[in-house]
C-alpha cells in the first residue's frame, strides 16, 4: 500500500489558437502546480479496479478517470493483479483545477511504484494523454507551457513560492460546452506568452499578475456573471491580479506575501463561495 499527494493546477494564461477538424481545440497555455491537493491510496488486491471515494460527485465506477487511468496500467503491462484505490478530495470537483487529471496521474505513478515497474515518466506521460489532455501536464508537474491540446509541455523555470486565494463559486461548469461555445474568431483580449514567461522568469510577480488572461472567461463569465464578481473582490481586496483557471468556475489571485492573501481570505470566507489558501509550488 502506498499514498501520494495528488496536486491541483491553475493557468496562468489560456489561449485557444484555432479549432482543430476532432473537435479539440489547438492551445498554449502555461500551467501550475499548487500545494492544494488529493490523497491516493492504492493497495493490491487480487483482480479488478475499485474505487473509494466519500465525496459526492465523485464516481466509484468506470467513469472515474483514475479506475481509467488503472485499467489503463493493469492492461498495458499485463499486471496479473488489480488496485483498490482510495481517494480523499481536497480539489473541488468541477472546478478548473484538473481534480480529475491529477488523480488519474497519481494512480499512473502509484502503479508504476507499487507493482515496480520502472517506467519512465516520458512514457507514462504518452499512455496519460489517452486518457486525458490534463493527464501528462499532472505527471510532469511544476511551471510549464503546455500547447498543442495540452499535451506538448515544456519545462519553465519555476514560478516559486506564491501566495494565492482560491475562490469557488458553488456552481458547475462543463468544459465541453465552454469550448463549444467558443468563437475563435471572435476572440480579443489574447495572453501575450512570451510577456508572462519572461516575468516567469525573472520571479516579477506584479508583471505575472497583472498581465494573465483566460480567452475562455468570454464564454464563461458572459454565462456565469458571478465569475467576473470574484475577480472584482479578488483585487479589491488586495490581490495582484485575478483570473479563471481552466474552462472555471474557480477563479485564483495572486497575492505579494501571505498576510496579505490571509487578509482577503478573512475577508471572503464567510461568503457563499469555497474560499482555499494555497501557492504555487
Amino acid at each position: 500500500m502506498i499514498s501520494l499527494k495528488a496536486h491541483a493546477k491553475i493557468n496562468l494564461s489560456l489561449d485557444v489558437l484555432s479549432r482543430r477538424d476532432d473537435g479539440y481545440h489547438t492551445l498554449q497555455m502555461i500551467m501550475q502546480t499548487i500545494q492544494l491537493h488529493d490523497t491516493i491510496t492504492l493497495e493490491k488486491i487480487p483482480s479488478g479496479v475499485e474505487i473509494i471515494c466519500e465525496a459526492p460527485y465523485v464516481p466509484d465506477n468506470s467513469s472515474n478517470i483514475a479506475y481509467k487511468a488503472a485499467e489503463a496500467m493493469l492492461q498495458q503491462y499485463n499486471i496479473q493483479a488489480g488496485v483498490k484505490i482510495e481517494i480523499t478530495k481536497k480539489i473541488p470537483v468541477a472546478a478548473g483545477l484538473a481534480g480529475g487529471s491529477t488523480d488519474a496521474a497519481a494512480v499512473l505513478k502509484g502503479i508504476n511504484m507499487l507493482f515496480e515497474l520502472g517506467i519512465e515518466p516520458a512514457e507514462m506521460m504518452r499512455l496519460g494523454k489517452t486518457i486525458g489532455a490534463d493527464v501528462p501536464y499532472c505527471i510532469m508537474g511544476g511551471t510549464a507551457l503546455a500547447e498543442g491540446i495540452g499535451e506538448i509541455l515544456t519545462s519553465l523555470p519555476p514560478a516559486g513560492n506564491i501566495p494565492l486565494l482560491l475562490v469557488k463559486p458553488r456552481i458547475g461548469v462543463s468544459t465541453a460546452w465552454v469550448y463549444k461555445s467558443l468563437e475563435v474568431k471572435k476572440i480579443t483580449g489574447k495572453p501575450d506568452t512570451k510577456l508572462l514567461m519572461s516575468a516567469i522568469s525573472a520571479g516579477d510577480i506584479s508583471t505575472l499578475a497583472l498581465n494573465m488572461k483566460n480567452v475562455l472567461e468570454s464564454v464563461t463569465c458572459k454565462r456565469f456573471p458571478v465569475i467576473e464578481n470574484i475577480k472584482k473582490d479578488l483585487i479589491r481586496h488586495g490581490a495582484l491580479g485575478s483570473m479563471m483557471s481552466g474552462s472555471g468556475p474557480t477563479v485564483f489571485g495572486i497575492f505579494e506575501d501571505v498576510e496579505k492573501a490571509e487578509y482577503a481570505f478573512d475577508k471572503l470566507k464567510n461568503s457563499k463561495h469555497e474560499c482555499i489558501l494555497t501557492h504555487t509550488v
